[in-house]
């Protein structure tokens, strides 16, 4: 970090399960912006070149740890949840010498590398640094009152503070950078002498700028990075920051997007210019969309690569899919994991394909079900068409070979093999191999039985 290399050490308190959040999902687990929640503050803390990561969990350790395991973790477990400093306290042993190490929680997951970065540069002026946001209405949170032009006086809390220190609107957004071991010999110097039986890490501070200790305030452009979430209201309204900050980065790179309060796009999604996005459409995962594509009303998209040029028109799924370029899906229409279009290919309304692979130029317009199929190039798949893939106890292939003309209402009883330039007369049920070039008609020799409706017309008369 500038101005501060020694500073490669991060603690994230990530203790407790958050009651608030009535789950029996410990709460850094919640996901926001299609990822646990705390998955976002190790971001955070890779970004601002930290190499080492303290993780302080306790209750639901195991499937925290679980969730989000990585090498450069070491987890420190808080078998009781008595406050801040006492969950500080606990990476103690984990370290050796002198440092500092930057303190933040496991349930800001707005907070960026930058801000990290700030903290540890300010560090390096005095004994150490924490972050403090100007707030409209600060209402019950705590007052920082400060001295000597950026640097701590005294942590008034609501409850205890003067008219004259209400008036205040800097609050504590509770990221620090402190200096080790001096700030652990602080904390065993707490005494839980509060309502709840605690030890607060912010005693501490208050203790160290009391005895002459200069903790330089760093001031948050946008207090928004350390709102924290402790209910399903706060997480959905962090869920939407994530958002936002994603539509922002999007539109200033070429992307429209028609309605972008309508429009859910996550973190991790990358969108290519010139492509327009319209409203209520949904983007997921690890999605990867390419130039010049439309993306119509009520698409919902997944784990999917879309190369360029590409329309997905209303409410199609995609999942798990590949689709090249020039290609048309939908309106409708199914792509489940291990689909493939490729370059030019177009698959309609209400048309499901599963792990399939239609070749360039491919058509299937309508109503058709293409499981665990392969078709070659310019082969046109008619409505109502179906590959009876599954026999109840396993999968087997279609094949349909390349110009190949699938007649609508067709069934694929597969194990099959439709050969190249093949045509199935509608209406068959194909069991056997198609040859290149042959046609294939599966389907009884039609019979009119003349004055059928007038019997039957009479004979319901003399009944009743």
């Amino acid at each position: 970090m500038t101005g501060a290399p020694q500073s490669r050490v991060v603690a994230i308190l990530a203790a407790g399960i958050g009651s608030r959040m009535r789950s029996e999902t410990p709460k850094v687990l919640h996901p926001v912006g299609g990822r646990p929640m705390l998955s976002w503050v190790l971001d955070a803390a890779r970004g601002a070149g930290c190499d080492r990561i303290l993780a302080v969990v306790g209750h639901g350790a195991e499937q925290v740890r679980a969730a989000l395991d990585a090498p450069d973790i070491t987890w420190v477990e808080q078998r009781e949840q008595l406050g801040t400093g006492h969950a500080l306290a606990q990476v103690a042993r984990e370290l050796d010498g002198d440092g500092v190490i930057i303190v933040l929680s496991g349930d800001v997951p707005l907070v960026r590398p930058a801000t990290l970065a700030a903290l540890a540069d300010a560090a390096a002026g005095g004994w150490g640094s924490m972050a403090v946001a100007d707030l409209d209405q600060p209402g019950s949170l705590g007052r920082v009152l400060d001295r000597d032009g950026g640097a701590l006086d005294r942590i008034v809390e609501a409850a205890d503070a003067s008219d004259e220190e209400l008036a205040i609107s800097t609050v504590n957004a509770g990221l620090y950078c402190l200096p080790y071991p001096q700030i652990f010999e602080r904390l065993a110097a707490l005494t839980p002498d509060n309502a709840k039986g605690e030890l607060y890490l912010t005693d501490a501070l208050g203790a160290a700028a009391a005895d002459g200790d200069r903790i330089s305030l760093v001031q948050l452009a946008d207090p928004g990075e350390a709102m924290g979430i402790n209910t399903r209201v706060d997480q959905s309204r962090v869920h939407r920051r994530l958002l936002e900050r994603k539509l922002r980065r999007l539109q200033m790179h070429g992307v429209t997007l028609l309605d972008p309060d309508r429009i859910q796009v996550e973190p991790g999604v990358e969108i290519g210019a010139d492509t327009t996005v319209e409203a209520d459409v949904s983007l997921s995962g690890s999605t990867r969309i390419g130039r010049r594509c439309v993306l119509r009303q009520g698409a919902w998209i997944r784990d999917s690569i879309i190369a360029d040029d590409v329309t997905i028109e209303p409410y199609s799924v995609l999942d798990g899919a590949q689709v090249g370029d020039g290609c048309s899906v939908g309106p409708f229409a199914r792509l489940r994991p291990g689909t493939v279009l490729e370059e030019g290919s177009k698959v309609g309304n209400f048309v499901e394909v599963k792990k399939s692979t239609l070749g360039p130029g491919v058509k299937a317009s309508h109503l058709a079900y293409l499981g665990d199929a392969t078709i070659g190039p310019g082969a046109n798949i008619g409505a109502g068409t179906i590959t009876c893939n599954y026999d109840g106890q396993r999968k087997h292939p279609t094949e349909i070979g390349a110009g190949a003309f699938i007649g609508s209402d067709t069934m694929l009883v597969a194990p099959v093999k439709i050969g190249d330039g093949a045509t199935t007369g509608a209406g068959s049920a194909i069991t056997k191999d198609v040859p290149s070039g042959a046609l294939a008609i599966e389907r009884s020799r039609q019979r009119n039985v003349e004055g059928w409706v007038e019997r039957r017309q009479k004979r319901e008369s003399s009944e009743d």
